[in-house]
C-alpha cells in the first residue's frame, strides 16, 4: 500500500453559534511521507476567484506530525494550527491572507487516519522514503 485516503466529515466554524458540515479528504502518499492533505470542496474556498472556475477541491498540505501532535496538545505555528477540544474533537485552524477557517474534526476520524497513514510508512521512518533527486528536480522546476 503506497498511500492512505479517508473521507470524513468536520464542521466549519462560522461563529460561536453557527456551523455548516462538510467533506474532507484526508490523504496521505509514501511518496510524500512528512505531509498529510486535507481536500475540501472548492465552494468553501475563501478565494473570490474561485467563482466561475471548475469546481477543484482546495488541497492544504502541511506536516503529519502537526496532525498526530495536535490531537493531543495544542500545535502548530504559521498557517496551520491544530488543538483538542471538548467532547472528543479536534479543531484544525488554516490561515491564509483571504482568511482563517476553524475546522472541527472528530477526533476518532483523525486518529483512524493517522493510523492507516503509519501502516503506509511508519513513524520514525519518513525520511527512507524520501526521493532527494525527485525532490530537487521538482524545487528546480
Amino acid at each position: 500500500m503506497r498511500t492512505a485516503e479517508e473521507t470524513v466529515q468536520a464542521r466549519l466554524v462560522l461563529s460561536p453559534h453557527r456551523s455548516i458540515r462538510l467533506r474532507v479528504v484526508l490523504s496521505y502518499l509514501a511518496e510524500d511521507p512528512l505531509a498529510v492533505r486535507m481536500a475540501f470542496p472548492a465552494e468553501f474556498s475563501l478565494d473570490d476567484t474561485v467563482e466561475g472556475r471548475s469546481a477543484e477541491d482546495i488541497v492544504w498540505i502541511f506536516a503529519r506530525q502537526l496532525l498526530s501532535c495536535g490531537i493531543e496538545v495544542p500545535s502548530g505555528v504559521g498557517d496551520v494550527h491544530v488543538r483538542p477540544a471538548l467532547g472528543r474533537r479536534t479543531m484544525v485552524e488554516l490561515r491564509a491572507p483571504e482568511g482563517t477557517a476553524l475546522l472541527q474534526f472528530d477526533t476518532a476520524d483523525l486518529r483512524r487516519f493517522l493510523w492507516r497513514s503509519r501502516l503506509v510508512v511508519p513513524e520514525g521512518e519518513e525520511y527512507q522514503h524520501l526521493d532527494a533527486d525527485r525532490a530537487l528536480a521538482e524545487l528546480l522546476g
